[in-house]
């Protein structure tokens, strides 16, 4: 994979493909997305020998107002729209008040009736049957779809169960085989990260040569950093100590996102620190571990934050460590993180979660750097890789799918 903008970037992927969104070394760091865009939109939009792609189908678990996967269907469906496409949805659950269904030719598949764990499947078999009626020029797979001739690929299947260090079951089996279908069959395939490139190819064969990687966009007018007196009134809000180092940790479910790790040192710890978890309860809270709920305006308390911590035991991206970023946060990452990739210089501490004591040196170096008053980032996007807007992501859909 190569970098579009220059012969010389210092970002790498995998040979033969295009590594779109970027940000050139070479370049000025407030230009190079910008140029980044224009480039790809000239070859996209522009290029005679292309045919303008208008019919265009997306499949996807819901359009729904949620995180994760549902946020990124929204965010393609807004991307495209201000490119002046209108696409065909395909998914299990379409919500037709958000601004979104607006915006598409919306085609709700219903697979409630099938078992939980056949669901996947059921959707696959469905829309092969809606697709019998009109084949679109190309279809971009969210989910797992076989008829796909883009599929992203946000995880793999073996690769939980690996991290997990649990044996596949039945229904295990069945969602591998499908997605050995997706891989398969897909013309193109968009790993959400380097780490994602090497599962496609170690756990499904799949040739370099038909991958690209393409990390997720941010919103980047929702995730900007607060000045001193704005996240001094947040910390105030959240009745966050003073006198303590905070740390934010963001999730849902705890088990994978490595709470466990955190509990065990943020209990113990005689540090001056203290962790905050947004999201799912704790068992426990203390002087060193609090609990703020499920937070709304998780970007304020990740500007507020002194650093935010991405622990998980498997995570393919995770997307909450560019949010933070662009917040102005820096990380405590693990090294098997995805976005660990994008991040760079000032802007993480990594750690392993492999090695003992990695995590405990990894929160004693982020208090050191706290203390001595060097933490915030000034200028976040001189700290990542790639553009992480919306636009530029979705325009670098665009070169592929008409590639």
């Amino acid at each position: 994979m190569r970098c579009v903008m220059s012969a010389g970037c210092g970002v790498r992927g995998a040979p033969g493909g295009i590594l779109y969104n970027c940000r050139c070394s070479e370049q000025p760091a407030h230009a190079a997305p910008r140029r980044a865009v224009r480039l790809i939109e000239n070859r996209a939009l522009s290029d005679p020998n292309r045919r303008p792609l208008t019919d265009l189908a997306l499949t996807a678990q819901a359009l729904k107002n949620s995180g994760g996967a549902e946020r990124y269907t929204r965010d393609v469906i807004a991307g495209l729209h201000r490119l002046g496409l209108r696409p065909t949805l395909f998914a299990r659950e379409i919500d037709r008040a958000l601004p979104e269904a607006a915006w598409i030719d919306a085609q709700p598949l219903n697979v409630r009736w099938a078992p939980r764990k056949l669901r996947n499947l059921a959707f696959d078999w469905r829309l092969k049957q809606r697709l019998k009626r009109h084949r679109p020029a190309c279809v971009f797979s969210i989910n797992h779809s076989s008829h796909a001739d883009v599929a992203l690929c946000g995880g793999t299947h073996p690769g939980s169960l690996e991290a997990a260090g649990r044996a596949a079951r039945r229904s295990d089996a069945w969602q591998i085989e499908l997605e050995r279908r997706v891989y398969t069959h897909a013309r193109s395939i968009i790993a959400h990260s380097q780490l994602m490139s090497r599962e496609l190819q170690r756990f499904y064969g799949v040739p370099a040569e038909r991958i690209d990687v393409l990390y997720p966009p941010v919103d980047t007018a929702r995730f900007q950093p607060l000045t001193d007196t704005a996240r001094a009134a947040v910390r105030r809000h959240f009745n966050l100590p003073e006198d303590r180092v905070i740390f934010v940790f963001s999730s849902t479910s705890h088990e994978r996102k490595g709470y466990p790790l955190l509990e065990e040192l943020f209990a113990q710890t005689t540090l001056p620190v203290c962790l905050v978890v947004a999201g799912r309860p704790v068992p426990k809270t203390s002087d060193t571990i609090r609990y703020v709920g499920y937070c709304k305006e998780i970007e304020k308390l990740f500007a507020a934050a002194d650093f935010t911590v991405v622990a998980s035991a498997y995570e393919p991206f995770g997307l909450v460590g560019v949010e933070s970023v662009m917040c102005g946060t820096p990380l405590v990452i693990a090294d098997n993180v995805g976005s660990a990739e994008t991040v760079t210089g000032a802007a993480k501490i990594e750690f392993s979660r492999q090695s003992a004591g990695s995590f405990e040196r990894a929160i004693e170096q982020a208090v050191e750097r706290v203390r001595g008053g060097g933490a915030r980032l000034a200028t976040p996007l001189d700290h990542l890789v790639y553009d992480p807007s919306v636009d530029a992501h979705v325009a670098a859909l665009y070169a592929l799918f008409t590639r």
